[in-house]
Parts: C-alpha cells; structure tokens; sequence
C-alpha cells in the first residue's frame, strides 16, 4: 500500500487526486498539506509540513510554487520521494528541485496526461521530419483563473521540439513588442486565457503551402490527477533522481 500525502489538498486539483488515490486498491491518503487547513477529507490536514508526524511513502503536489521550500525541505530531511506537478516556477526553483533530485526521488512533469506527451513525441517527430523548412508555432488555452503564461505544458512541447533541432530556438513570446519578419530559428509561443477551459494545446508545422497540426484536448482535470497518482505508485520504490513520463510510460510498456 503506497501511503500518499497530498499537496494543496482543498484546491480543486489536490480534490481530484484525493478522489483518484481513493478509487485506487494500492494507494491511500495518509495527510494533507494546505494554508488554509481546512480538513474536508477524512484524512488530517496541516497548514504546513511542521505540523505532519507521519512519513508518507510519496508527497503529490499540486499547489503553488510558494509551498517548494517547506515541501523540499521535509522530503529531503525524510527521503521521501515526490510527484511535482505544479507550474510557474522561476529558474533557481527549478534548479532547487534538480539539486533535490540527487537525494531523494522526484517526479517532475508540466503535464501529467498521457495524451499530451503522446503529443510531445508527435511533435518531436514531425520536427525531425519537416526540418527547418517549416515554422513552429504553439498555441495554448486555458481558463481564466490560470495565473501563468505560457503553460508549464507549452514549454514541455517547445523543449522537446527543441532537443530534435539542428540549432537551438528562439522561443518568442510576443510578436507586437517588435516589428520585423519572423527568422526561421524561431517557436513562438501563444497563450489564450478564458472561460473554463480545463487545457488545449496545438504544434502548428507551417511550410510552404501546407500545414501540419498536432492537438491535444483535456475535457477534463481528473486526467492530471490519475496522472499523477500513477507517477506517485511508480516513484514510491525509486532511488534519488530526475523521472518524468517517459520513464513511467516505459516502465509501463516494458
């Protein structure tokens, strides 16, 4: 039984991963961390890892990049590995988490769906193929509460475009800022905010008259959360170091 505590659990993410840990027969909920500490679930919940007595086998975060420290500094003090699916972190949090990573176990994706790193590897592919003869272009959507920009995912699908790539991108988040004609060693990036859209992204490949889309739809957040769980279940035996989907996706075809 994998002993799961959860990060940001009254938010509407840590909910839907409560609810995917419960339908699980090998998971569970051992605690909960969030600022308000309100305990809606019949599981304890602390304002802040100080407060916890109980070591989990794995900590799920789907938070905000303000709970890092307190996070890191249990799970590290404690060897508890971690499933990190929180967005909008700046560099030097990121470079926090990859230090962690030599020490205990971590989980570290933008996007916990499978469809959407279904769609990096298509993308990836077709970069491989249409070469520097096609302009790249990503356009992401999400609701209007979304505080980030671009997503988490969009950088995802511009890095793993860029690995395939004879030279290094550009990634251009602004066209109106400047005026002058698009370089072909360019992925720009576009972000869409409104209503409640749970999460669209599309790799436009535009070449000389013809274009090639690759898109992905979440119609809905429990994919993230069932997402995420399965990363919690694969990680929770793991030694220290950096895992993502792919390790998981082959762990699981294997």
């Amino acid at each position: 039984m994998v002993k799961v505590a959860i990060v940001g659990c009254n938010g509407k993410m840590g909910g839907y991963v409560a609810d995917a840990v419960d339908s699980r027969d090998n998971c569970e909920t051992l605690f909960g961390v969030d600022a308000f500490g309100t305990n809606k679930r019949d599981f304890p919940v602390y304002k802040s890892f100080d407060e916890a007595k109980e070591k989990p086998d794995v900590i799920i975060d789907f938070s905000n990049p303000a709970a890092l420290d307190g996070m890191l500094g249990f799970a590290l003090e404690h060897g508890v590995p971690c499933v990190i699916c929180t967005t909008g972190y700046s560099q030097e949090q990121i470079e926090q988490i990859n230090k962690a990573s030599e020490n205990i176990a971590i989980f570290f994706s933008g996007n916990m769906s499978l469809g959407i790193n279904l769609l990096i590897e298509l993308s990836k592919q077709a970069a491989r193929v249409l070469g520097s003869s096609f302009d790249i272009e990503i356009v992401e959507k999400h609701h209007n509460l979304k505080v980030d920009a671009p997503s988490g995912t969009a950088l995802m699908i511009a890095d793993g475009i860029s690995q395939t790539l004879e030279e290094e991108p550009q990634y251009v988040y602004d066209r109106h800022a400047y005026r002058k004609r698009r370089s072909k060693n360019e992925i720009g990036i576009h972000s869409v905010r409104g209503g409640t859209i749970v999460g669209e992204h599309e790799v436009i490949f535009a070449g000389h008259d013809e274009v090639v889309t690759v898109s992905h739809q979440a119609q809905s957040k429990e994919v993230f959360a069932v997402g995420s769980v399965n990363a919690a279940a694969f990680l929770a035996d793991k030694k220290a170091g950096m895992y993502s989907m792919t390790d998981l996706l082959a762990d699981k075809f294997a």
